[in-house]
């Protein structure tokens, strides 16, 4: 398939669901990180460290779990075609490995973000407001984005993506300070 053509069905939203669930995950779980510790009150050498290993682990993760996912459906697919008779191929020019790579490639973009003012060296101070921030915009773009595929309301898609995002992140940052507390641990 052409980079044309997969860009022709990007558009069409045959990819939203693999960008959505790439980046909004992305999103949660590096800024979850960052959230957890420092709760934990971790210094941000260690966030960097804990951040970008998650990244890369769940980024990839996800981004294989997903070509399975959708070459396990295909294989369904053209065992129920067959067992009805009709050789024809599955319908849809998509492969799995074009979802998995959305998936990855979102889950890496998006969840950098966070990250940035730990990477660049923010002052110490800023770095957790500043990725708190970055983070909550990126929740509320990735929300209101999917409705331009969708049709839904951009106000609402956003807003339904930040309170997701931010739920989780406040349970990290509430689990990485209780820990902390209730272990007596000293970072």
């Amino acid at each position: 398939m052409s980079h044309t053509h997969f860009f022709q069905r990007f558009k069409e939203g045959i990819y939203i669901g693999d960008f959505v669930y790439g980046a909004n995950d992305g999103i949660v779980t590096t800024f979850a990180v960052v959230a957890g510790a420092i709760g934990a009150g971790l210094s941000p050498g260690v966030i960097i460290i804990l951040g970008l290993a998650n990244l890369m682990a769940d980024g990839f993760s996800m981004g294989a779990s997903s070509f399975l996912a959708i070459r396990s459906e295909k294989e369904v697919e053209r065992k129920q075609k067959l067992q009805q008779g009709n050789v024809a191929p599955p319908n849809g020019l998509e492969t799995p490995l074009q979802h998995g790579f959305v998936t990855f490639i979102a889950f890496l973009g998006a969840g950098f973000i966070p990250l940035i003012p730990y990477v660049a060296g923010f002052a110490s101070d800023t770095q957790f407001l500043v990725s708190s921030i970055f983070a909550g915009v990126m929740f509320f773009l990735v929300g209101a984005g999917r409705t331009i595929i969708t049709g839904g309301k951009w106000l609402v898609g956003g807003m339904e993506v930040l309170l997701v995002g931010g739920v989780a992140s406040a349970v990290a940052f509430g689990i990485g300070w209780g820990i902390k507390e209730a272990f007596g641990i000293i970072v």
